[in-house]
């Protein structure tokens, strides 16, 4: 599937929302180093065509457009590096001041948004207050007498300068309040904006250990691809040994080293019975033409059959009984919901409608994760995840049990997620 999607510099947006942040690193990773490639063999093409006169070189077109560089007073071209000019600020500090000046803005920002509604509920109190005073007193005006007007004039006035008195402590106080606000607020963005600053300090740092991480699995993979080399060059040898001194026990007793089972020796005897020329091995046939993709849950039922059934895909360890994890083409809102009521480190495996494999869906502690397993070859292998090959995917459920699929994330399959309805999900493919 890898090979495919590097060969057409593709992926389908449904597949790529399946995969997690880990393997969308990796598989951009792949993507660009395949196209540093096709550049590099691109150039040096052009080079050799070149060099042996098959393609004229590259003229540079004629062009009014020039540069002209400042020079210095030696004569060179003057370069500046900032932070190291004289009179120039360390970066560090050149940095501190824009944190502090970006958090104070927005801090003054804020609290003159406070003040206005500060102060719009202020005059509206004391407006409240002073008609409520006034309807009071004219209510009581109608008692007193023509003699009594100005004294209760006087009186509306000292009642009008205590209230503005009032108004004005109330306005006092309020912006005292707002100041210490915009103050608290300063220093909490502040502090905000370095965190910030810190963590993408730490982001740079986790990325260079992922790259080391990648390095070393490249490493670990080039290491069994020679191990695997050296078995095939060894059981070459050796078989071609046997067949020259003319005899099956030669054979027999390779198989037996290499671990090889009955059936396949009694296929060997059936291609050489005797002495003579080397003849090539039994093939399986394949009875159907696979689509390079799943276009439909027929097609996909039918790839379960023909491929996987042999397998033992989906059963338990040397038996007939269907894993208790092992689930038919459902989707992913549907294991999630199986998962829901269950603790971390639940698991379920469920046929995959994307590519040809399965999807193991994970339940983490506040959530979920799903992994694609690439069964398109002769073993499974998480998709862009883990370079371990399994023969079976039951080799691969059980390793998984006591080794972590991703450093990062730690996960570690404990409880199967069984069926729930009935009849089972997975009826379809075993009919």
């Amino acid at each position: 599937m890898l090979q495919q999607i590097l060969h057409d510099m593709y992926i389908d947006p449904e597949l790529l929302a399946e995969l997690s942040d880990v393997q969308k690193h990796i598989l951009f990773y792949k993507m660009r180093e395949e196209q540093l490639r096709r550049w590099r063999e691109r150039e040096a093409w052009e080079a050799l065509a070149q060099a042996e006169g098959l393609r004229p070189p590259k003229v540079k077109r004629a062009s009014d457009k020039h540069i002209q560089w400042l020079l210095g007073e030696d004569g060179e071209v003057w370069v500046w590096i900032m932070g190291e000019g004289p009179g120039d600020k360390p970066y560090e500090e050149i940095s501190e001041e824009l944190i502090a000046e970006k958090a104070r803005l927005q801090a003054q920002r804020e609290a003159e948004e406070l003040w206005r509604q500060k102060e719009a509920e202020i005059t509206k109190k004391f407006r409240d207050a002073l008609a409520n005073e006034k309807a009071r007193i004219m209510a009581e005006k109608w008692k007193v007498e023509m003699e009594d007007r100005k004294a209760a004039k006087v009186l509306e006035e000292r009642i009008h300068e205590e209230f503005k008195r009032k108004e004005e402590e109330e306005r006092k106080r309020g912006e005292e309040q707002i100041r210490r606000q915009e103050e608290q607020r300063a220093r909490e963005l502040y502090w905000t904006l370095k965190q910030a600053q810190l963590q993408s300090q730490a982001s740079e740092k986790e990325e260079r250990e992922w790259e080391e991480q990648l390095r070393r699995s490249k490493a670990a993979d080039e290491e069994r691809r020679r191990r695997a080399q050296r078995a095939r060059d060894e059981y070459r040898r050796l078989s071609l040994r046997a067949i020259q001194k003319g005899t099956v026990a030669g054979l027999s007793f390779m198989f037996q080293e290499l671990g090889q089972s009955h059936e396949q020796e009694a296929r060997l005897y059936h291609h050489f019975p005797g002495p003579g020329p080397l003849l090539p091995l039994a093939v399986p046939v394949r009875t159907w033409e696979r689509p390079l993709r799943p276009v439909s849950r027929e097609i996909i039922v039918r790839w379960f059959k023909e491929e996987q059934l042999p397998r033992q895909a989906g059963f338990e360890r040397n038996t007939k009984a269907i894993a208790p994890w092992f689930h038919g083409i459902i989707s992913r809102e549907d294991a999630e919901d199986l998962l829901e009521n269950m603790t971390e480190g639940a698991f379920l495996v469920r046929v995959s409608e994307k590519i040809w494999g399965y999807t193991l869906s994970y339940r983490r502690q506040t959530g979920f994760k799903h992994f694609l397993v690439d069964a398109s070859g002769d073993f499974y292998s998480f998709l862009g995840v883990d370079p371990n090959r399994h023969a079976t995917l039951t080799d691969l459920i059980d390793f998984h049990k006591e080794e972590i699929i991703t450093v990062s994330g730690g996960e570690l399959l404990q409880e199967p997620c069984g069926q729930r309805d009935s009849p089972p999900d997975y009826h379809l493919l075993f009919e």
